[in-house]
C-alpha cells in the first residue's frame, strides 16, 4: 500500500481554514435553523429561533465559505484566465452561488414570515423556509463529496 501526500504552502492554510470554517458554520446553522422550523410545531419561539439562526449563523458561515473558498483557489491559481479548474471546484463554485441566491431567498422569505408571526400568520412562509433550507442541506451534501472526493 502506498500513501500519496499533497505537499501545500504553508501560506494556505488558513486560506483554507476559513473555507472549512465557514462551511462547518454555514452546514451547521442551516441543520439548527431546519430543524428549529420543523420541529416548531407553531410554537412562535422556535420559529423564530429556525429564522435567527439561518440569518446568524448560515450567511456569516456562507460569506466566510465563499470568501476562503475564492481566497485559496486564487492562491493554487485556478481563478487566472486559460487555467482549466477540476471539476469538483466547478461543483463547488456552481453550489456555493446558487446555494447563496437561495439562502437570501429563504432568509427574505422567513423574515416575511417572522414579521407576520406578529399577527398570528406567517407559518407558511416559514415552511417555505424550511423546504429552502433542506434543499441546501441536501446540494452542500453533494458539495462536501465534491470537496472530499475530488472527482476529475
Amino acid at each position: 500500500m502506498s500513501v500519496l501526500a499533497v505537499i501545500r504552502s504553508d501560506s494556505w492554510n488558513f486560506p483554507l481554514f476559513l473555507h472549512v470554517l465557514g462551511a462547518m458554520l454555514l452546514v451547521g446553522g442551516l441543520l439548527t435553523g431546519a430543524s428549529s422550523l420543523a420541529f416548531a410545531r407553531g410554537d412562535v419561539r422556535f420559529l423564530r429561533l429556525g429564522y435567527w439562526s439561518l440569518l446568524a449563523v448560515s450567511l456569516p458561515g456562507w460569506i466566510l465559505m465563499r470568501a476562503g473558498g475564492e481566497w485559496i483557489a486564487s492562491r493554487e491559481g485556478w481563478t487566472k484566465k486559460g487555467v482549466p479548474s477540476p471539476t469538483w471546484l466547478d461543483i463547488g463554485f456552481l453550489l456555493a452561488d446558487l446555494g447563496g441566491l437561495i439562502l437570501l431567498v429563504s432568509l427574505i422569505v422567513g423574515g416575511i414570515g417572522v414579521y407576520r408571526l406578529r399577527g398570528g400568520k406567517g407559518s407558511g412562509l416559514l415552511k417555505a423556509t424550511l423546504v429552502l433550507s433542506l434543499v441546501l442541506l441536501a446540494a452542500y451534501l453533494v458539495a462536501v463529496w465534491a470537496m472530499a472526493g475530488k472527482p476529475s
